[in-house]
């Protein structure tokens, strides 16, 4: 079947669905394969739980007249994907980067639809499956959509604005994320940076940091739209006015104070305040927008348990990420404790990067640094105001949380190291 057809049979469902324990009537599944799954033995239950079509790739399990049997399902979802795309012919914003991505988005989010219909990257669904269907997500009603894009490894980036061809983009930073997969930092600039070569091929808009050296040079060649802190190289002016512990900023002569701890935050903000200003999003709309917008998802939430403060961004990490968030912490008033977690994806870095946090951790004026994870328990620990575990079940039977009152935390580290759980110890 021509992805025309199943494109036809799509606009005639519900949505798109990759897991039988969230069907809903009329749903379109597509039985995608995993390392450890085979969706196309769900076909069957898929139809019994209401959806209108599945697609497979395997005959074995052809149910009814309502299966669509394709050479790959997982190709099918991203051509459908980009036959969409291009069928809806809006506006589309892209934006990739090492820290921030999820965030900018929400940002960014928040302030187009106070004027527009958006459909945005719902979470952090910004790979190979979750940029499809996020473009799937979007109907005649999306006025201007938004797509997180995510990658460890060179040529990601630009498979992904194939399928989604953008007409804007943006690119948080460059930062040591993902070096095993990338090779190091310069994979990490390359790498990222095939989306600004997308968009200068294509004779699309970038839009730029012009504080950031980097971006700045990468776009030289582009149609760019501008911020920074200065009116005569930037289209937009936006200053940084303190973070106590919130972000404050001045966009054209208003002062806007947002729900986000850390001055590294504030290009996340910019970036929101100048895409605003390009789609002509009026100015107090903006502030309600940057003002009203609160962390979730363990992103850099203040949360209190019994006397303590919490500052929780315990989401993901990396060098550059962790670095900034140990000098924000630093700056906290009163007793301070950093409870950190490994960082994954490092390659043959991993052992020194660790070290690097270390020293820098325990160089800051921060009272307790508790290190776990079996790459951090492998680095030289020499100070009495430092702890390091193996593994969180160590840390969990070792160390009382629960005695400890009227101190701020800060909690960071990779996601698979789910740190949020050292909220259930206090």
């Amino acid at each position: 079947m021509k992805i025309e057809q199943i494109h036809s049979l799509f606009l005639d469902c519900n949505s798109v669905c990759t897991d039988t324990r969230k069907i809903q009537k009329d749903d379109i599944f597509f039985a995608l394969k995993g390392d450890n799954f085979n969706g196309n033995t769900y076909a069957e239950q898929a139809l019994e739980k209401g959806a209108k079509y599945v697609v497979i790739d395997d005959a074995e399990y052809k149910a009814s007249v309502n299966t669509i049997l394709v050479d790959d399902v997982l190709e099918t979802l991203q051509k459908l994907a980009a036959y969409h795309r291009t069928y809806l012919n809006i506006p589309i914003i892209a934006l990739t980067g090492s820290n921030g991505k999820t965030t900018t988005k929400e940002l960014i989010n928040s302030v187009l639809s106070q004027k527009y219909n958006t459909t945005a990257t719902i979470g952090n669904l910004n790979n190979h499956i979750g940029v499809p269907l996020t473009l799937l997500s979007m109907d005649s009603n999306t006025q201007i959509g938004i797509v997180e894009m995510g990658a460890n490894h060179l040529k990601e980036i630009e498979f992904l604005c194939r399928i989604t061809k953008p007409d804007y983009g943006y690119i948080t930073n460059f930062g040591k994320a993902h070096l095993e997969g990338f090779g190091g930092i310069k994979g990490v600039i390359k790498g990222k940076s095939e989306m600004y070569d997308y968009l200068i091929a294509n004779n699309k808009t970038t839009f730029v940091n012009t504080n950031d050296e980097i971006q700045f040079e990468k776009t030289n060649t582009a149609k760019t739209f501008s911020f920074g802190n200065s009116s005569s190289s930037s289209n937009v002016k936006i200053d940084f006015k303190d973070a106590k512990p919130f972000v404050n900023c001045v966009y054209n002569n208003h002062s806007i104070q947002s729900q986000l701890i850390g001055d590294y935050n504030f290009n996340n903000i910019a970036a929101a305040i100048c895409i605003g200003n390009y789609f002509k999003v009026e100015d107090s709309a903006i502030k309600n927008a940057i003002e009203t917008y609160t962390p979730t998802n363990n992103r850099s939430q203040i949360t209190q348990k019994k006397t303590n403060k919490i500052i929780l961004d315990a989401y993901n990490a990396n060098p550059s990420s962790m670095t900034v968030a140990l000098h924000n912490f630093e700056k906290q008033s009163g007793h301070k404790i950093a409870i950190l977690g490994d960082m994954f994806e490092l390659g043959n870095q991993a052992k020194q990067e660790h070290q690097n946090i270390v020293d820098l951790a325990l160089s800051l004026n921060i009272n307790q640094v508790v290190f776990i994870g079996g790459n951090f328990h492998q680095t030289t620990v020499e100070s009495k105001k430092a702890n390091k575990f193996k593994s969180f079940d160590d840390f969990e039977n070792e160390f009382n949380l629960s005695q400890i009152k009227n101190s701020t935390f800060l909690i960071k580290g990779s996601r698979g190291m789910a740190l949020e759980r050292v909220l259930k110890l206090m």
